[in-house]
Protein backbone atom coordinates (compact mmCIF):
# COMPACT_ATOMS: atom_id res chain seq x y z
CA UNK A 1 0.00 0.00 0.00
CA UNK A 2 1.08 3.87 -0.82
CA UNK A 3 0.62 5.22 2.90
CA UNK A 4 2.44 7.80 2.90
CA UNK A 5 0.16 9.21 -0.60
CA UNK A 6 -2.02 11.96 1.07
CA UNK A 7 -5.88 11.89 0.45
CA UNK A 8 -7.02 14.29 -2.65
CA UNK A 9 -9.36 15.77 -0.57
CA UNK A 10 -6.65 16.57 2.16
CA UNK A 11 -4.28 17.90 -0.71
CA UNK A 12 -7.14 20.16 -2.44
CA UNK A 13 -7.78 21.77 1.02
CA UNK A 14 -4.32 22.15 1.35
CA UNK A 15 -3.69 23.65 -2.33
CA UNK A 16 -6.62 26.22 -1.48
CA UNK A 17 -5.76 27.35 2.07
CA UNK A 18 -2.42 28.20 0.70
CA UNK A 19 -3.37 30.02 -2.27
CA UNK A 20 -5.36 32.24 -0.55
CA UNK A 21 -3.61 32.08 3.09
CA UNK A 22 -7.26 31.81 4.41
CA UNK A 23 -9.08 28.70 5.58
CA UNK A 24 -12.60 30.74 5.08
CA UNK A 25 -11.47 31.00 1.59
CA UNK A 26 -10.70 28.04 0.94
CA UNK A 27 -13.65 26.45 2.45
CA UNK A 28 -15.83 29.30 0.25
CA UNK A 29 -14.00 27.74 -2.12
CA UNK A 30 -14.46 23.97 -2.50
CA UNK A 31 -18.24 24.07 -0.88
CA UNK A 32 -16.75 22.63 2.47
CA UNK A 33 -17.31 24.66 6.08
CA UNK A 34 -14.42 25.93 7.67
CA UNK A 35 -13.93 23.64 10.43
CA UNK A 36 -14.03 20.84 7.77
CA UNK A 37 -10.91 22.15 5.63
CA UNK A 38 -9.02 23.08 9.26
CA UNK A 39 -9.52 19.20 9.95
CA UNK A 40 -8.37 17.99 6.68
CA UNK A 41 -4.77 19.69 6.94
CA UNK A 42 -4.31 18.99 10.56
CA UNK A 43 -4.53 15.49 9.54
CA UNK A 44 -2.13 16.01 6.59
CA UNK A 45 0.21 17.92 8.86
CA UNK A 46 -0.01 15.23 11.37
CA UNK A 47 0.83 12.57 8.45
CA UNK A 48 3.57 14.26 6.88
CA UNK A 49 5.08 15.55 10.27
CA UNK A 50 5.56 18.71 9.60
CA UNK A 51 3.87 22.43 10.35
CA UNK A 52 2.10 24.01 7.27
CA UNK A 53 0.55 26.75 8.75
CA UNK A 54 1.23 29.51 11.39
CA UNK A 55 -0.50 31.81 12.80
CA UNK A 56 -0.24 35.39 12.76
CA UNK A 57 -1.64 38.82 13.61
CA UNK A 58 -2.90 38.70 10.06
CA UNK A 59 -4.00 34.95 10.01
CA UNK A 60 -2.78 32.11 8.61
CA UNK A 61 0.76 32.02 6.91
CA UNK A 62 2.70 29.07 5.44
CA UNK A 63 5.73 27.66 6.90
CA UNK A 64 9.00 27.59 4.29
CA UNK A 65 8.07 23.78 4.23
CA UNK A 66 4.11 24.66 3.57
CA UNK A 67 5.42 27.41 0.77
CA UNK A 68 7.50 24.28 -0.63
CA UNK A 69 5.03 21.77 -0.60
CA UNK A 70 1.99 23.87 -2.09
CA UNK A 71 3.87 24.44 -5.18
CA UNK A 72 4.51 20.79 -5.49
CA UNK A 73 0.87 20.00 -4.36
CA UNK A 74 -0.64 22.82 -7.19
CA UNK A 75 1.51 21.48 -9.84
CA UNK A 76 0.20 17.46 -8.86
CA UNK A 77 -3.60 18.47 -8.70
CA UNK A 78 -3.07 20.57 -11.65
CA UNK A 79 -1.52 17.49 -13.46
CA UNK A 80 -4.43 15.05 -12.27
CA UNK A 81 -7.00 17.43 -13.54
CA UNK A 82 -5.77 17.99 -17.06
CA UNK A 83 -5.35 14.20 -17.10
CA UNK A 84 -8.73 13.33 -16.25
CA UNK A 85 -10.22 16.03 -18.55
CA UNK A 86 -8.64 14.37 -21.24
CA UNK A 87 -10.12 11.27 -20.37
CA UNK A 88 -13.63 12.39 -19.89
CA UNK A 89 -13.08 13.89 -23.52
CA UNK A 90 -11.81 10.47 -25.06
CA UNK A 91 -8.94 12.17 -26.00
CA UNK A 92 -4.85 11.57 -25.98
CA UNK A 93 -5.54 7.93 -27.85
CA UNK A 94 -1.82 8.59 -29.48
CA UNK A 95 -0.95 10.70 -26.69
CA UNK A 96 -1.88 14.15 -25.41
CA UNK A 97 1.34 16.50 -24.97
CA UNK A 98 1.36 20.04 -23.84
CA UNK A 99 3.80 23.05 -25.70
CA UNK A 100 4.99 26.47 -24.04
CA UNK A 101 5.14 29.02 -27.02
CA UNK A 102 5.70 32.57 -27.09
CA UNK A 103 1.99 34.62 -28.25
CA UNK A 104 2.14 35.53 -31.41
CA UNK A 105 4.37 33.26 -32.58
CA UNK A 106 1.09 30.06 -31.72
CA UNK A 107 -1.56 32.40 -32.83
CA UNK A 108 -0.15 33.84 -35.92
CA UNK A 109 2.49 30.83 -37.54
CA UNK A 110 1.60 27.38 -35.23
CA UNK A 111 -2.07 27.36 -34.94
CA UNK A 112 -2.93 28.41 -38.65
CA UNK A 113 -0.60 24.82 -39.70
CA UNK A 114 -1.61 22.81 -36.56
CA UNK A 115 -4.40 20.77 -38.43
CA UNK A 116 -2.17 19.41 -40.58
CA UNK A 117 -0.04 17.53 -38.11
CA UNK A 118 -3.03 16.53 -36.37
CA UNK A 119 -4.13 15.26 -39.63
CA UNK A 120 -1.13 13.28 -40.24
CA UNK A 121 -1.80 12.17 -36.03
CA UNK A 122 -5.38 11.94 -35.42
CA UNK A 123 -4.96 10.60 -32.32
CA UNK A 124 -2.53 13.16 -30.84
CA UNK A 125 -3.91 15.77 -28.54
CA UNK A 126 -1.73 19.45 -28.32
CA UNK A 127 -1.95 21.97 -25.78
CA UNK A 128 -0.99 24.66 -26.01
CA UNK A 129 0.04 27.25 -22.86
CA UNK A 130 1.73 31.04 -23.66
CA UNK A 131 5.16 31.31 -22.14
CA UNK A 132 7.86 34.32 -23.31
CA UNK A 133 10.56 33.40 -20.56
CA UNK A 134 12.73 30.38 -19.79
CA UNK A 135 11.58 28.45 -16.87
CA UNK A 136 11.86 25.48 -15.30
CA UNK A 137 10.33 22.42 -16.69
CA UNK A 138 10.37 20.68 -13.32
CA UNK A 139 7.54 23.31 -12.18
CA UNK A 140 5.33 23.74 -15.45
CA UNK A 141 3.21 20.92 -16.56
CA UNK A 142 4.62 21.17 -20.39
CA UNK A 143 6.53 18.75 -22.38
CA UNK A 144 8.46 21.24 -24.26
CA UNK A 145 8.79 24.85 -25.54
CA UNK A 146 9.11 27.11 -28.30
CA UNK A 147 11.47 29.73 -27.85
CA UNK A 148 11.66 32.97 -29.04
CA UNK A 149 15.87 34.28 -28.43
CA UNK A 150 19.63 34.71 -28.83
CA UNK A 151 21.41 31.56 -29.42
CA UNK A 152 23.33 32.16 -26.33
CA UNK A 153 20.08 32.49 -24.39
CA UNK A 154 19.14 29.53 -26.04
CA UNK A 155 22.28 27.53 -24.31
CA UNK A 156 22.04 28.94 -21.20
CA UNK A 157 18.53 27.77 -20.01
CA UNK A 158 19.34 25.02 -17.43
CA UNK A 159 18.17 21.54 -17.85
CA UNK A 160 17.23 21.73 -21.40
CA UNK A 161 18.16 20.33 -24.83
CA UNK A 162 17.55 23.43 -28.06
CA UNK A 163 17.29 22.60 -31.65
CA UNK A 164 17.31 25.58 -34.37
CA UNK A 165 14.28 26.48 -36.15
CA UNK A 166 14.57 28.83 -37.90
CA UNK A 167 15.94 32.89 -37.54
CA UNK A 168 13.92 35.62 -37.34
CA UNK A 169 13.72 38.13 -40.65
CA UNK A 170 12.50 41.50 -40.08
CA UNK A 171 10.78 44.17 -42.37
CA UNK A 172 9.16 47.62 -42.30
CA UNK A 173 5.93 47.41 -42.82
CA UNK A 174 2.70 49.44 -42.25
CA UNK A 175 -1.22 50.14 -43.63
CA UNK A 176 -1.06 51.33 -47.46
CA UNK A 177 -2.29 54.56 -46.44
CA UNK A 178 0.22 55.62 -44.86
CA UNK A 179 2.72 55.21 -48.04
CA UNK A 180 0.29 58.01 -49.72
CA UNK A 181 2.06 61.00 -48.43
CA UNK A 182 5.81 59.44 -48.63
CA UNK A 183 5.73 58.50 -52.45
CA UNK A 184 4.03 58.95 -55.59
CA UNK A 185 2.60 56.06 -57.47
CA UNK A 186 0.72 56.34 -60.97
CA UNK A 187 -2.56 55.70 -61.92
CA UNK A 188 -3.44 52.29 -60.92
CA UNK A 189 -0.23 51.29 -59.54
CA UNK A 190 0.31 49.58 -56.32
CA UNK A 191 1.89 51.42 -53.16
CA UNK A 192 5.80 51.58 -53.43
CA UNK A 193 8.11 51.23 -51.29
CA UNK A 194 10.25 53.59 -49.85
CA UNK A 195 13.91 54.50 -49.46
CA UNK A 196 14.99 54.59 -45.59
CA UNK A 197 16.46 57.98 -45.60
CA UNK A 198 12.25 58.34 -46.33
CA UNK A 199 11.04 55.81 -43.95
CA UNK A 200 13.27 57.97 -41.53
CA UNK A 201 11.01 60.24 -41.34
CA UNK A 202 7.57 58.61 -41.01
CA UNK A 203 5.82 57.88 -38.03
CA UNK A 204 7.66 54.65 -35.79
CA UNK A 205 6.28 52.11 -33.45
CA UNK A 206 8.41 50.55 -31.38
CA UNK A 207 8.25 47.21 -29.73
CA UNK A 208 9.14 47.93 -26.16
CA UNK A 209 10.41 44.60 -25.60
CA UNK A 210 13.48 45.45 -28.12
CA UNK A 211 13.20 49.16 -27.40
CA UNK A 212 16.74 49.78 -30.01
CA UNK A 213 14.97 47.45 -32.84
CA UNK A 214 14.36 50.41 -35.22
CA UNK A 215 17.97 52.12 -34.44
CA UNK A 216 19.72 48.63 -35.30
CA UNK A 217 17.49 48.78 -38.43
CA UNK A 218 18.58 52.11 -39.67
CA UNK A 219 22.13 51.32 -38.86
CA UNK A 220 21.92 48.41 -41.19
CA UNK A 221 21.15 50.60 -43.97
CA UNK A 222 23.46 53.35 -43.36
CA UNK A 223 21.36 55.88 -42.75
CA UNK A 224 20.96 58.11 -40.02
CA UNK A 225 17.89 58.29 -37.81
CA UNK A 226 17.15 61.26 -34.85
CA UNK A 227 14.16 59.67 -34.24
CA UNK A 228 14.53 55.89 -34.58
CA UNK A 229 13.66 56.10 -30.38
CA UNK A 230 10.53 57.72 -30.73
CA UNK A 231 6.71 56.52 -31.05
CA UNK A 232 4.43 54.38 -29.21
CA UNK A 233 5.91 51.56 -27.37
CA UNK A 234 3.58 48.04 -27.47
CA UNK A 235 4.82 44.76 -25.91
CA UNK A 236 3.56 42.37 -29.07
CA UNK A 237 4.00 41.98 -32.24
CA UNK A 238 0.01 41.15 -33.12
CA UNK A 239 -0.26 44.21 -31.13
CA UNK A 240 1.92 46.16 -33.78
CA UNK A 241 0.15 44.64 -36.34
CA UNK A 242 -3.21 46.25 -35.66
CA UNK A 243 -1.60 49.46 -34.83
CA UNK A 244 0.44 49.46 -37.90
CA UNK A 245 -2.87 48.68 -40.19
CA UNK A 246 -4.34 51.16 -38.99
CA UNK A 247 -1.75 54.23 -40.03
CA UNK A 248 -0.22 55.16 -37.04
CA UNK A 249 3.31 53.94 -38.06
CA UNK A 250 5.49 51.48 -39.56
CA UNK A 251 5.95 48.90 -37.67
CA UNK A 252 9.16 46.29 -37.57
CA UNK A 253 7.48 42.70 -37.64
CA UNK A 254 8.38 39.48 -39.45
CA UNK A 255 6.41 38.34 -42.39
CA UNK A 256 5.71 35.05 -41.15
CA UNK A 257 3.66 36.69 -38.66
CA UNK A 258 1.72 38.78 -40.43
CA UNK A 259 0.71 36.63 -43.27
CA UNK A 260 -2.50 37.21 -43.56
CA UNK A 261 -2.55 40.98 -43.61
CA UNK A 262 -0.20 40.81 -46.03
CA UNK A 263 -2.34 38.76 -48.43
CA UNK A 264 -5.22 41.08 -47.86
CA UNK A 265 -3.35 44.20 -48.31
CA UNK A 266 -3.47 45.39 -44.70
CA UNK A 267 -0.17 45.79 -44.35
CA UNK A 268 2.11 46.46 -46.87
CA UNK A 269 5.97 46.39 -46.78
CA UNK A 270 7.57 49.71 -46.72
CA UNK A 271 10.78 49.19 -47.55
CA UNK A 272 12.01 46.29 -48.88
CA UNK A 273 15.50 46.42 -46.72
CA UNK A 274 14.85 43.38 -44.03
CA UNK A 275 17.03 42.57 -41.51
CA UNK A 276 18.14 39.62 -39.66
CA UNK A 277 17.41 40.00 -36.12
CA UNK A 278 19.69 38.49 -33.09
CA UNK A 279 16.99 35.80 -32.12
CA UNK A 280 15.63 33.20 -33.68
CA UNK A 281 13.14 30.03 -33.04
CA UNK A 282 14.15 27.20 -30.86
CA UNK A 283 12.75 24.16 -29.92
CA UNK A 284 13.59 23.33 -26.17
CA UNK A 285 13.22 20.01 -24.36
CA UNK A 286 14.08 18.75 -20.94
CA UNK A 287 17.15 17.01 -21.15
CA UNK A 288 14.90 13.96 -19.52
CA UNK A 289 11.20 13.98 -20.94
CA UNK A 290 8.46 13.10 -18.55
CA UNK A 291 6.27 11.41 -18.83
CA UNK A 292 7.53 8.32 -20.74
CA UNK A 293 3.98 7.73 -22.86
CA UNK A 294 3.96 11.46 -24.08
CA UNK A 295 7.29 10.69 -25.94
CA UNK A 296 6.19 9.28 -29.22
CA UNK A 297 3.80 11.63 -29.53
CA UNK A 298 6.58 14.55 -28.37
CA UNK A 299 9.10 13.32 -30.98
CA UNK A 300 6.25 13.15 -33.79
CA UNK A 301 5.65 16.74 -32.97
CA UNK A 302 9.42 17.93 -32.87
CA UNK A 303 9.88 16.41 -36.32
CA UNK A 304 7.35 17.70 -37.67
CA UNK A 305 7.80 21.07 -36.38
CA UNK A 306 11.24 21.07 -37.48
CA UNK A 307 9.97 20.52 -40.84
CA UNK A 308 7.42 23.68 -41.05
CA UNK A 309 10.23 25.67 -39.76
CA UNK A 310 13.05 24.80 -42.52
CA UNK A 311 9.76 25.46 -45.27
CA UNK A 312 9.27 28.92 -43.26
CA UNK A 313 12.70 29.54 -43.67
CA UNK A 314 13.02 28.87 -47.24
CA UNK A 315 9.99 31.32 -48.15
CA UNK A 316 10.72 34.04 -45.62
Amino acid sequence: MRRMIPSTQALACFEAAARHESYTRAAQELALTQSAVSRQIIALEEQLGVQLFKRSRHGMVLTVAGHQYSQQVAQWLQGIERGTLDIMAHQGAGGAISIAAVPTFATRWLLPRLPQFLQQHPGVVVHIDVQTRPFAFAERLVDAAIYAGTAEQARQWPGTQATWLMDELIVPVCGPRLLEGATQRGRGRAYLTVSPPVLAQLPLLQQSTRPDGWRKWFDAAGVQAPHALDGPRYELFSMLAVAAAAGMGVALIPPMLIEDELARGELVVACDQPLKGSRAYYWMTPLATEPMHAQPALQAFGNWLKGRAAGSAIHT
